[in-house]
């Protein structure tokens, strides 16, 4: 009569060699099918709220942000990335950038920028109360004087007589302008003028800039550009900037990305995240949250049978899945209780 334990561990081989074959060949299509569509059932019976506390939600994304966001795999592929993309913009001449990005789209989002009414002010108004802004346009205005005074002082030369009091005129300005400075030691003569008035100047061309956004063809104008570049091969768009240009923004965004994750206030935009989506979620079963992600049984389960199949027949081929099954099963058919079964069915 058969031992027990050997009548145990042909039922382990029998069992090893049953799931072997629900991974293989068509048989798996079957399986993945049949335990996705299960899977789900179970799923629709379970209420989202009632599995998932919203603290717990708010550390696991919290930890996926801080894991993945800040991955060495994630910062080497950024700069390698942009490298790859620029070479393929570079080389590709099949498309145009019409072909890439509708237009209507980009159209609708000029709209909405030039119609942003508020935001324009509130930045017209901050810009006014800049004191940087009053040095620039400063600096900017005495710029502007001496190109015009050497324009003068060039026409002038071909009018016989005016040349020499024009020069004398510029002389003595210049003469004035380096005893302001040595005076004040600030580096401006008109500028300084310029400055003092500056704020003043840009607070009344606010309206005009206001009227400029709100009447003038602004819009047109941006979409007449966009229309001279959507017909464009997407390889133009290495003539505004080079490879290395590219390589160091791509690192300068990730770099602020990066760095904006580990605020707190992220964290308090992530939570908050948390929030909005348990109270628009939190009552819908785990199954009925699938087609508000976009997804569907059919596409779980098509995801699976992409890889899925490979893996197994890998893991197949070197011993490791039959192994792993073994392990897993070997504990329960060796066991006292079952040995002691099979004893009394064998009596």
């Amino acid at each position: 009569m058969t031992e027990p334990r050997e009548i145990a561990e042909r039922l382990l081989d029998l069992q090893v060699d049953f799931l072997l074959a629900e991974v293989s060949g068509d048989r798996f299509t079957e399986v993945i099918g049949r335990d996705v569509e299960a899977v789900i059932g179970v799923a629709d019976t379970i209420i989202f709220r009632d599995v998932v506390e919203i603290d717990q939600a708010k550390q696991t994304v919290a930890n996926i942000i801080n894991l993945i966001g800040g991955s060495p795999v994630l910062g080497e592929m950024v700069g390698t990335l942009a490298n790859s993309l620029y070479t393929d913009i570079a080389s590709n001449n099949d498309y145009t950038l019409g072909d890439v990005v509708e237009r209507e789209p980009v159209e609708q989002l000029l709209e909405k920028i030039f119609g942003m009414h508020q935001a324009q002010e509130r930045i017209l108004e901050r810009l006014t109360e800049s004191p940087l802004v009053a040095t620039v346009a400063s600096k900017f205005v005495d710029k502007l004087i001496d190109d015009f005074m050497e324009s003068n002082r060039q026409m002038a030369n071909k009018i016989p007589g005016v040349g020499s009091l024009v020069s004398f005129g510029t002389s003595a300005a210049k003469q004035a302008r380096k005893a302001a400075e040595k005076a004040t030691g600030d580096g401006t003569f008109l500028g300084e003028m310029a400055g003092k008035g500056a704020q003043f100047a840009l607070k009344r061309t606010n309206n005009a800039i206001r009227e400029m956004l709100r009447d003038a063809p602004v819009h047109d104008a941006a979409m007449e550009f966009w229309d001279l570049h959507a017909g464009e091969p997407v390889s133009g768009l290495r003539d505004y900037l080079s490879q290395q240009d590219l390589h160091e923004l791509a690192l300068i965004i990730y770099r602020i990305a990066l760095t904006t994750r580990e605020k707190e206030y992220f964290g308090v935009l992530v939570d908050q995240g948390v929030e909005v989506f348990f109270e628009k979620y939190g009552d819908h079963t785990l199954a009925a949250l699938l087609p508000e992600l976009g997804l569907s049984g059919e596409d779980i389960a098509g995801e699976i049978l992409r890889y899925g199949p490979a893996v197994v027949e890998a893991a197949k081929r070197n011993g490791v899945l039959a192994k792993l099954v073994r392990e897993r099963l070997e504990p329960f058919f060796l066991s006292d209780e079952v040995i002691a079964v099979l004893a009394e069915a064998t009596k």
